[in-house]
């Protein structure tokens, strides 16, 4: 396996990881310390209840978690302006929320990593939660936010 296929592998395990922290997070209001510890020690690269998680690149993890954490007002303001006039982001349920989040947060802070790449990793990571209809919809605001924030 060459490098840049387990990075890549490495990169999309840490992306679901986050959308699942930032999940576990919304509804338990882990604090941001010991969530990111209970996901290094407990989850990445784990077996629980015969769901393995991938090893992720950890500081990858951190970085989106940490940083959707630190502008959800910023990155919700983003997502909301993206949104049908009708429609509310907190209509959104909580997995779709958190994929938005953490698409949205690497669209504006990680610009190493190619608009092309985040959009299409998340649409990956909706398609575990939802159908392609909820994937495609992921894909159209995470690309609105793309031509909103990266030129």
């Amino acid at each position: 396996m060459s490098q840049t296929s387990a990075r890549s592998r490495s990169r999309s395990a840490a992306r679901l990881a986050a959308v699942q922290a930032l999940y576990q997070q919304e509804m338990e209001q882990t604090p941001l310390p010991m969530l990111l510890h209970e996901f290094h020690h407990h989850r990445l690269g784990a077996t629980i209840e015969e769901v393995e998680y991938a090893d992720a690149e950890v500081d990858f993890f951190d970085d989106v978690v940490s940083g959707v954490h630190a502008r959800t007002d910023e990155i919700d303001t983003l997502i909301a302006g993206k949104l049908s006039k009708d429609w509310a982001l907190e209509r959104l349920d909580k997995p779709m929320r958190q994929i938005l989040r953490a698409g949205a947060y690497e669209l504006l802070a990680r610009i190493d990593v190619p608009t092309g790449s985040v959009i299409s990793e998340y649409v990956d990571v909706a398609k575990a939660f939802y159908d392609r209809k909820q994937a495609a919809f992921v894909n159209g605001i995470l690309d609105a936010i793309a031509k909103a924030v990266r030129h």
